[in-house]
């Protein structure tokens, strides 16, 4: 046999596409179940009944793409919603009370969801934009979520005081080391205020970085620094031992209070009643 001495550039010159089809058996199962929607008029919960009694796992599969959400993040809606029911988010407890379950996991707004898309006539850009969406989607959504959780701390912020500072790292309280804190009022040199926002539509390593964050503020912070913790996100009820632990920070005084979106008003009367009394401008 002739010896050969290949380069990385001749292997490179020689790379091509690799043919693929996304198309298995449950994907051929899947757009087969697809067209039981043609011609039907609109949906009901009795149709999502019908549906998940067909195929439990093709619905569930067609109903996280109708919500635009990946595979962990709609495991992780399930077990929101379905927090206190005790036989879980699955088949086990569609099957117990498929009325019931139906109902729950209409809270999604499943229904009018899949009747909008069914109206609607598609071009080739939508399929595009669908699929960029899907692609960078998921990562985009992430980064949405907590930027518009700050955005509605910081309007609430800037409603009260006119000096602070955003996601800086603030003087500790030796002098020598600091912490991230998304606002810093009125700096970050030994601030009298500092206020973290977590934002999360589903579980993973991220959400249980915020234990971390927040006890490394906790450890930097003079003991006479005001820290208030804002989060959101219904998923938090499938991490409810991490929530746990951010109230016991909060019931041992280490976080002066925790806020939600829903909770905007005592945010602000708090931020108020801290500023007469800090003497903050």
């Amino acid at each position: 046999m002739k010896r050969h001495r290949q380069t990385k550039s001749q292997l490179v010159e020689d790379l091509g596409e690799v043919l693929t089809d996304w198309k298995d058996a449950f994907a051929m199962k899947f757009i087969d179940y697809l067209n039981k929607f043609e011609g039907k008029d609109d949906l009901t919960e009795d149709h999502l009944l019908n549906l998940l009694e067909e195929d439990f796992d093709i619905a569930i599969t067609l109903f996280r793409i109708i919500l635009e959400q990946s595979k962990d993040e709609f495991t992780e809606t399930l077990k929101a919603i379905f927090f206190e029911n005790p036989r879980g988010y699955g088949k086990t407890s569609f099957k117990f009370n498929p009325e019931a379950y139906v109902k729950t996991l209409n809270k999604l707004g499943l229904i009018s969801k899949i009747n909008e898309m069914s109206s609607r006539a598609f071009s080739w850009k939508d399929i595009i934009q669908e699929r960029l969406k899907m692609g960078r989607g998921s990562a985009i959504k992430g980064q949405t979520r907590g930027k518009n959780l700050e955005d509605f701390v910081e309007l609430i912020v800037k409603e009260v005081f006119g000096a602070f500072q955003i996601r800086k790292s603030f003087i500790g309280s030796n002098g020598l080391s600091s912490a991230k804190a998304d606002f810093c009022i009125p700096s970050t040199e030994q601030p009298s205020i500092v206020i973290e926002v977590k934002a999360y539509g589903a579980t993973g390593s991220k959400q249980s970085d915020v234990i971390g964050d927040v006890q490394k503020i906790i450890n930097e912070k003079r003991s006479d620094t005001y820290f208030l913790l804002v989060t959101d996100g219904v998923t938090w009820t499938a991490r409810l031992r991490d929530l746990e632990r951010l109230v016991e920070f909060q019931n041992s005084g280490d976080i002066y209070r925790i806020y939600t979106q829903k909770m905007k008003q005592e945010l602000l009367e708090d931020l108020i009643q801290l500023k007469t009394e800090l003497f903050i401008d």
